[in-house]
């Protein structure tokens, strides 16, 4: 097997997306979710990929699924070479993005956190064994972690979205803090925080009216592949938009 990908959130709208595009260049492309099995979108995918698609069940809340989630992907592969963390939430049943400091709860900051901010970071703790070269060892490899220009402390100019702006800022900071780490240990491993523009999904939807631009998931996960694909280790620890342009954190 020569090379392998893991996408969290992939499942459904950009993480599925991702998960078919890198298929067209790995040969093997892990979908993490929490259901993966009750997705007919990602069920179809895998149905059409010959094999090079399959699902494994995760909830990013809670690190020994996490670690479950590892274990599963070794008996799967004797390795990873790419990362993406597309899993996110912005809102659901039980939370909603606040406008106002009156909206601000704590176990709405705290769930928002752990999908947003902590788990990306735990992804890669329990796939190192598997990500991370072996000593002297020079293959390249990526991490790409989905963020959000809102969560750019230096571009925030509306204020709002409390929650998922700070967990948004939280990750870019783990982006950052984890690519300066991997440089030292392994120079030829890649960390990336990404932009995928606003992107006609679940997520967006209540949100997108006035947007300049809504790109479809295909289009996004086409965007963000590129720059996955062209990035190199100078590049490692930086925040990109879909388009290329770089954000500032």
């Amino acid at each position: 097997m020569k090379r392998v990908a893991v996408v969290t959130g992939g499942s459904c709208g950009i993480g599925l997306a991702l998960v078919q595009g890198l298929a067209s260049d790995h040969d093997l492309v892990i979908a993490a979710s929490r259901a993966p099995e009750a997705s007919e979108e990602l069920d179809r995918a895998m149905r059409q990929s010959g094999g090079r698609i399959r699902g494994v069940a995760v909830d990013l809340a809670d690190e020994p699924s996490i670690a479950a989630m590892a274990s599963a992907i070794a008996e799967m592969a004797p390795h990873v070479d790419t990362i993406v963390n597309a899993a996110g939430v912005l809102h659901d049943s039980d939370v909603q993005p606040e406008k106002k400091l009156e909206q601000v709860d704590a176990a709405s900051l705290a769930r928002v956190f752990a999908l947003n901010a902590f788990a990306p970071l735990l992804v890669a703790k329990h796939l190192a064994p598997l990500f991370l070269p072996p000593h002297g060892e020079k293959t390249r490899r990526v991490i790409a972690n989905v963020s959000a220009k809102v969560g750019s402390i230096g571009d925030n100019r509306l204020g709002g979205w409390y929650a998922y702006r700070a967990s948004k800022a939280a990750q870019n900071m783990t982006t950052r803090t984890l690519a300066i780490e991997l440089a030292r240990r392994a120079p030829s491993v890649i960390v990336l925080a990404l932009h995928p523009g606003t992107v006609a999904t679940r997520l967006s939807e209540p949100f997108r009216k006035g947007a300049p631009r809504v790109l479809s998931p295909a289009e996004s996960a086409a965007h963000l592949l590129e720059i996955v694909r062209a990035a190199t280790p100078e590049q490692s620890g930086r925040f990109f938009a879909w388009d290329g342009a770089e954000l500032p954190w």
